[in-house]
């Protein structure tokens, strides 16, 4: 009987460190899937404040060819002779049926001359092609380095655009107080959010990006509302 007894006093402490962990892992994922939630509405919430802008938004025929979208909000650039700037943001990419789940990226850069102040922007990069794609899903992609990056036009449509600007693996658009613009972003580099994208989807940014994509409406609810938003300017 005294045997039987501690073997059940085993089991039940067993069981509650197990529960317990399992707790503690609840918690960590609700922390993260938060996180990806506020990223996810932050992106939202830029598109449609930049594509409500009469005249100065995203040319609607440049977004129809896009093969991804990748927009950084609120990303902090601060300067003192040395600068760096950094953000996180979102990428979803083209499918058959329309946009995938939201991938999660951080990006950084430095820079050095006369500078100094800081402040925060909105980035938007709309990869045109196969190649700016390929190189986007690298581990750490430099943007001007190995990819072909021009600043986007803006306006109702892009039919008036050179050639150069249409060719361009990537076109960059940024918004700074209110002021939106086409703007030649170079010198920073683009990296997976390997922890956040691990935590949400239990999944790396290649596998959510790959050939096929992760459909949108295989993510969390909240976190389909980037694809839902992109989607009314893209049909």
């Amino acid at each position: 009987m005294k045997r039987i007894s501690i073997i059940s006093v085993i089991l039940v402490l067993a069981t509650l460190g197990l529960g317990s962990a399992a707790f503690g892992q609840g918690k960590k994922n609700g922390k993260e899937l938060r996180t990806a939630v506020e990223r996810v509405d932050n992106a939202s919430t830029v598109m449609n404040e930049i594509m409500s802008i009469s005249d100065k938004s995203i040319p609607s025929d440049l977004l129809a060819k896009a093969k991804a979208i990748v927009i950084f909000p609120g990303a902090l650039k601060a300067a003192f002779i040395f600068g760096g700037q950094g953000g996180v943001g979102v990428v979803i990419r083209r499918t058959a049926d329309g946009w995938s789940a939201p991938a999660f990226l951080n990006m950084g850069g430095g820079s050095f001359g006369a500078q100094i102040g800081g402040q925060k922007t909105d980035y938007v990069l709309l990869i045109m092609n196969d190649k700016g794609l390929k190189n986007l899903m690298q581990d750490k992609f430099e943007i001007g380095g190995e990819g072909s990056v021009a600043a986007g036009p803006v306006g109702r449509t892009a039919a008036a655009s050179t050639n150069v600007t249409l060719d361009a693996e990537i076109l960059s658009y940024s918004r700074t107080k209110g002021l939106f613009a086409g703007l030649a972003l170079k010198g920073v580099y683009i990296a997976p959010d390997s922890d956040l994208n691990t935590a949400v989807y239990g999944r790396s940014a290649k596998e959510i990006l790959g050939d096929p994509p992760m459909e949108s409406t295989s993510a969390p609810g909240a976190l389909q509302r980037l694809a839902q938003t992109v989607g009314k300017y893209t049909k």
